[in-house]
């Protein structure tokens, strides 16, 4: 149809359009980017693969546009994209240098990396969540990347998709190490977040919305900031020890223990200015975040 992502079914049929050789292996490849030659115009729409796809820029001067935002990965890095993500990109100005790591999931299927692959967040974040490397850490990257491009280089034998599979389970952790040290790192941009949502939820708890709307969900919060929901928790994982439902009823909970000191409301009340449909839910909430009931909560302030 028209205006329609390009679908990529295999990974040969990415090394055609990309205008490079048949992969030497049909299920795993390594794609240089320096080396591809194509039509922007044949990409205009956006394309969906039907594999994992892990890149490493080292010279990206291009736009990378993921949903409603772009991303100038001028300063180069990785960005991890999972099958069936919308991959967008503007090319009249690209200027591409590093490659891309091309996994169909048949090749690790029968390991436990197919399940294991699952819990490596950074599959879900957008392209504006890209991690940014240090030259160390670049060298780190490139020297696993140069490993398996050795290693489908050999003599296919018995033992080539094992040692391989262990390089992508190595790049995998490096770039979990290496995602916890961004996180760490970026200190000033990570507390200007938490700030903006602790923000966020006290102008909504304070407003209509949460009687209109309901309860603040992850994906609101997440995309008021403009961040992906899984970005989001695992950054604040980084600097609260919680993730985002947790860092709401948190801040749920102080609302609410601020309304049952006023002493203006009764517990159902309180419970739908901040959303609840139920009493019920509210009072079992407030109870196992605090281990008292709302009531008794009062009733031990009133005793102070």
């Amino acid at each position: 149809m028209k205006n329609q992502p390009r679908l990529f079914n295999t990974i040969s049929e990415l090394h055609k359009a990309m205008g490079q050789a048949k992969p030497l292996h049909p299920l795993i490849s390594i794609l240089n980017y320096g080396e591809a030659v194509f039509d922007p115009k044949d990409f205009e729409n956006g394309i969906v693969l039907d594999f994992y796809k892990i890149s490493f820029k080292t010279n990206f001067t291009g736009k990378l546009r993921y949903g409603h935002g772009f991303y100038d990965f001028e300063e180069g890095g990785m960005s991890f994209v999972s099958p069936g993500q919308v991959l967008k990109m503007q090319e009249e100005e690209a200027d591409y240098s590093g490659m891309s790591l091309n996994i169909h999931l048949d090749f690790f299927r029968p390991y436990s990396l197919n399940e294991n692959i699952k819990k490596y967040g950074f599959f879900s974040y957008s392209a504006a969540e890209a991690l940014y490397l240090s030259e160390k850490e670049k060298e780190t990257i490139l020297g696993v990347f140069t490993n398996i491009q050795n290693e489908l280089n050999e003599r296919i034998d018995h033992f080539s998709q094992d040692v391989i599979i262990s390089q992508i389970e190595l790049l995998l952790n490096y770039s979990n190490r290496f995602y916890n040290r961004q996180f760490i790192t970026r200190k000033a941009v990570n507390n200007d977040v938490l700030s903006k949502l602790e923000n966020l939820l006290e102008d909504y708890f304070n407003s209509e919305k949460s009687q209109e709307n309901g309860l603040p969900t992850v994906q609101y919060v997440a995309d008021e900031l403009q961040l992906s929901s899984r970005y989001l928790s695992d950054l604040l994982r980084s600097i609260s020890g919680q993730n985002t439902q947790q860092f709401i009823h948190e801040k749920l909970i102080e609302k609410a223990k601020e309304y049952i000191v006023k002493g203006t409301f009764s517990v159902s009340e309180i419970a739908y200015k901040l959303g609840f449909e139920h009493a019920q839910s509210f009072s079992k909430l407030f109870k196992k975040k605090t281990n008292t009931s709302p009531i008794e909560f009062k009733e031990l302030f009133n005793k102070n």
